[in-house]
């Protein structure tokens, strides 16, 4: 037990937080370098302003923010690369190990990726990985995700809040593969739920909140994430985000399976799913929202924006500097002198962006931005740029929204 990680959050807040005063000495006592840190959850974690920039004229470090380092090229470039990775085939695996991804919005998220990577380092060079999905999807990366097996089960019996039918599901699969370890993502979206039925079909006491695993035994967070808890690897295990690097250096095979006898699954639910509940989008902390459309200095027609934030059910955002001006109240300020996002899609909207607020939205999966100036950083980190007028983008998109959903409606009729 000597050899398992131990956390500072205070520390390791102090390491993320490139603008804190004690940022380079805590990083120097913790690791005896400037780039590297232990994450929240355990992970290293690289600085990247170590490694990239010069010194100017006067001796300063100036740091390149063209956007590489915030994700964006860096996630382009390995698109355009994983043709080229080495693909591995594990013909006869010698055992599975299983992943049941949450792919929320058809895709895998980034505690996906980190689950799959958790997965690759217990299934090693002998093993293989099985990813189970259900319902349809979108994702065209299992390959370099890490997945040797995939298991697609389609049918609207899965289809919305199924738990019931899906546990069915992982019994049948875990007759038939025999996986040596489960892994789900212990969250909100689902795979915590479900984890936690399925374990106690098998009569098994799950492994929850895990952080890191390391020599056969894995360590989860526990006392409202103040402690941590070690015990051996269960057979079920409900990971954390960061649990584990992503994979990034080689492709898979990704070979479809089936079941032997799928027809025989169905089963007669007890639970109803009633569909999605309509919430507010303007009563959704910033920090839990999945689709944000943040303003900034650029914005010229408020009025607009916020109209165009009810008709996108966008929760709303601000830069630091329209919250100065008195656009938008102090909660709903992105960024490190703000509040940290986790978006899924983060719309920005005449936002120059300064370090601070990129700081602020580096977790987000997905960035628009919608500015005049080509040149500006927003527009560098950004996954999708628009240079262009915001209110004539904005009003763009209502009418579009407006007129997709009369369609649906005369349809409906």
């Amino acid at each position: 037990m000597a050899d398992i990680i131990r956390r500072d959050p205070h520390a390791e807040w102090i390491a993320r937080n490139r603008l804190h005063p004690l940022h380079a000495l805590i990083q120097t006592n913790m690791h005896g370098e400037h780039a590297r840190w232990m994450g929240p959850n355990g992970i290293i974690r690289k600085n990247p302003h170590a490694a990239l920039g010069f010194s100017g004229p006067n001796g300063l470090r100036r740091i390149d923010r063209s956007g590489s380092q915030q994700g964006g090229a860096v996630r382009r470039q390995g698109e355009q690369q994983a043709s080229q990775l080495l693909l591995h085939r594990v013909e006869e695996p010698a055992f599975i190990i299983a992943v049941v991804p949450d792919l929320i919005g058809g895709r895998l998220s980034s505690h996906d990726r980190d689950l799959l990577g958790l997965a690759r380092q217990l299934a090693g060079s002998s093993g293989a990985v099985l990813a189970v999905v259900f319902g349809e999807h979108r994702e065209t990366g299992f390959d370099i995700a890490g997945v040797d097996r995939l298991l697609q089960l389609s049918g609207h019996e899965y289809e919305g809040y199924s738990p019931e039918q899906r546990v069915v599901a992982l019994r049948a699969i875990e007759g038939q593969f025999l996986p040596r370890h489960w892994l789900l993502p212990d969250s909100r979206t689902g795979g915590g739920e479900l984890g936690r039925r399925f374990a106690a079909t098998l009569h098994e006491r799950p492994a929850t909140r895990v952080w890191q695993v390391k020599e056969g035994q894995c360590i989860g967070r526990a006392g409202a994430g103040s402690e941590d808890l070690a015990r051996p690897l269960p057979k079920v295990v409900l990971a954390c985000a960061e649990c584990a690097e992503p994979v990034s250096e080689a492709r898979y095979e990704a070979r479809a399976v089936t079941l032997a006898d799928i027809h025989s699954l169905r089963v007669l639910a007890r639970i109803e799913d009633m569909g999605a509940v309509a919430v507010d989008p303007a009563r959704v902390p910033m920090a839990e929202a999945e689709f944000i459309l943040s303003g900034g200095n650029g914005v010229q027609d408020w009025d607009l924006f916020h109209r165009a934030a009810q008709v996108l059910g966008a929760t709303e955002g601000a830069s630091r500097v329209a919250v100065d001006e008195g656009h938008m109240p102090r909660h709903r300020q992105v960024g490190a002198t703000g509040t940290w996002v986790t978006a899924r899609v983060y719309l920005a909207v005449g936002i120059s962006g300064a370090v601070q607020h990129l700081q602020g939205i580096s977790a987000c999966d997905k960035v628009i931005a919608i500015n005049l100036n080509p040149g500006c950083d927003m527009v560098k980190r950004a996954d999708l740029s628009i240079v262009a007028d915001s209110n004539a983008v904005l009003q763009a998109l209502i009418d579009l929204v407006e007129a997709y959903r009369r369609g649906e409606q005369r349809e409906a009729a």
